[in-house]
């Protein structure tokens, strides 16, 4: 006749992280709806979030190497995370987009993307893991409580930027090959 009942402490972090996974997924479905609308394309949206779960793995192995255990503050850096990401992915996606329209091949055009985009989303990156790294470290007071977001944040980048660079116009290069493909199919068949 013996019931246990978590309480206390760990009934709200339970709440906490039930209420930042939401906040997580329906900043990502937003940012999806906002990009789709932006590019005008349900493609370019799908491939740039493409790299943010991918980017998961940087955070784990960052905050395993550091010991850190994932904490709440861990989860606003993946919200953060997540902001970055697909910023840097936007720079990438738009250029390349702008170099098909222009005429170019497409595996030429992502070449020229990621040649051009290289430097802004290299700085992106420095910018903002130089930035966290006193947070990272734990110093100054109170820094303790901030040191996971921090880590989460900068496993998290640095991982998410050579997937930026490398399989996002990998992946954008086969997806649209193959509405390209497919499209001319089309237009061959009705001819």
């Amino acid at each position: 006749g013996v019931n246990t009942v978590v309480a206390g402490t760990a009934e709200d972090l339970k709440d906490s992280f039930e209420a930042l996974g939401i906040a997580i997924l329906v900043a990502i479905v937003l940012v999806y709806m906002v990009m789709a609308s932006q590019f005008e394309s349900l493609l370019e949206p799908f491939v740039i979030l493409f790299a943010v779960p991918m980017a998961l793995s940087g955070v784990i192995f960052a905050l395993f190497l550091t010991g850190t255990t994932i904490q709440v503050t861990a989860l606003i850096g993946l919200i953060l995370l997540a902001g970055v990401v697909v910023n840097n992915g936007i720079v990438l996606i738009d250029v390349l987009k702008q170099r098909r329209e222009a005429g170019e091949d497409l595996v030429e055009a992502a070449i020229d993307a990621g040649r051009s985009r290289l430097r802004p989303i290299l700085m992106t990156t420095l910018t903002t893991v130089l930035g966290m790294l006193p947070l990272a470290f734990g110093l100054g007071s109170g820094a303790e409580l901030w040191a996971p977001m921090a880590r989460a944040v900068i496993g998290g980048l640095t991982l998410s930027t050579l997937l930026t660079l490398i399989f996002v116009p990998t992946l954008y290069v086969r997806i649209a090959g193959w509405v390209d493909r497919r499209s001319s199919r089309r237009a061959w068949g009705r001819r």
